[in-house]
């Protein structure tokens, strides 16, 4: 059974990408610090499991704690490097925080992982790197624009910085850089789902967190943009979807298929919906009708993108299943039993 490292292994993305793990055959060790996370979350994985998963309550951006972990657990076969801040508004306002966990915590991991002959990375990337594209889709080969946002920034730094690494010549990494759009659902089981601390950055658990009373409104950040009903469009990727993407990743990798030692893939669906369409299909999937109001536009957001998700579908074989309904109604099922 090859182990697989998942830094931020009980964020978000991280739990639903180890329940894939483990249920493909892999074992999954987690290193997850709860700055940005729950650690009730490993109860939902035990549930849903049927056995623990081994976390070790780290900082990946201490070389000396992951060297630590990394002598715990001998023959680690590959990373999944999810750990870092995520949040666009909250990186206007804090940007040194970012750069310091998301960019330190690449370079620590870089440095550590060949200390232990460990080559296999799938990094955690976001559409973010591409900026405020001229023309969509973006494919992988859309050029990157400015970012838009001290996040995006540390996503592109984080991708440079990878294919730096990699051309170096006494380096044996190989890494998949998977581009996320915006995930949302939860597990079917309701066991994990998005668990924010504190306001909800993302839309969807403010979504269910005003339907379910605790908010008392959502607010629509601008209905101004260019497109079809004037709020942001973004491609909406149910998370247990992406979650799968990292499993294609990782085999592709241990399988050594990878045409280059640095690949990029775009996670999306391949279709974008605007704030007002999901607020409806949540109404429509729920049953609930929402409190909203339209409020001033965001600083850092772009007005819209979405994924050409061609590439993933004919050289990863992968693509996504679960449609926008289906993931809102999994979101909703999560929230009620919070």
């Amino acid at each position: 059974m090859k182990k697989i490292l998942v830094t931020g292994g009980a964020g978000y993305i991280g739990s639903h990408t180890v329940v894939e793990l483990a249920q493909a055959g892999y074992e999954p060790v987690i290193i997850d610090n709860f700055s940005n996370s729950r650690e009730s979350v490993l109860d939902g994985l035990k549930a849903i499991l049927g056995h623990e998963v081994r976390c070790y309550d780290v900082n990946c951006a201490n070389a000396d704690a992951l060297r630590w972990v990394l002598k715990q657990e001998k023959d680690i076969a590959g990373v999944i490097h999810f750990a870092a801040f995520k949040a666009v508004g909250e990186s206007v306002q804090k940007p040194l925080a970012y750069f310091q966990n998301n960019v330190g915590s690449l370079l620590t991991l870089l440095q550590v992982m060949p200390e232990f002959g460990i080559e296999n990375l799938v990094f955690s990337s976001s559409c973010t790197v591409y900026g405020n594209p001229d023309a969509l889709p973006v494919t992988e080969a859309t050029p990157t624009k400015p970012a838009t946002s001290p996040y995006g920034r540390t996503k592109q730094m984080c991708e440079d910085i990878v294919h730096d690494v990699a051309g170096a010549s006494s380096n044996q990494l190989r890494t998949i850089l998977l581009r996320y759009f915006n995930p949302i659902g939860a597990h079917e089981s309701a066991k994990i789902g998005e668990l924010p601390l504190g306001t909800p950055n993302n839309l969807v658990p403010f979504i269910t967190q005003t339907a379910a009373g605790i908010r008392e409104k959502l607010t629509i950040f601008g209905n101004d943009y260019d497109t079809p009903d004037g709020t942001n469009v973004r491609d909406y990727i149910h998370v247990v979807d992406l979650a799968r993407a990292h499993i294609v990743a990782v085999q592709r990798l241990l399988d050594r298929k990878a045409a280059d030692t640095v690949e990029t893939f775009n996670v999306g669906t391949g279709h974008g919906n605007t704030v007002l369409e999901v607020v409806q299909a949540f109404e429509k999937a729920s049953g609930q009708q929402l409190n909203y109001a339209i409020g001033p536009r965001r600083p850092g957001d772009v007005p819209a993108i979405y994924a050409d998700a061609t590439k993933a579908e004919t050289v990863l074989g992968f693509k996504t299943t679960t449609s926008l309904l289906d993931s809102l109604a999994s979101a909703w099922k999560w929230q009620q039993t919070l």
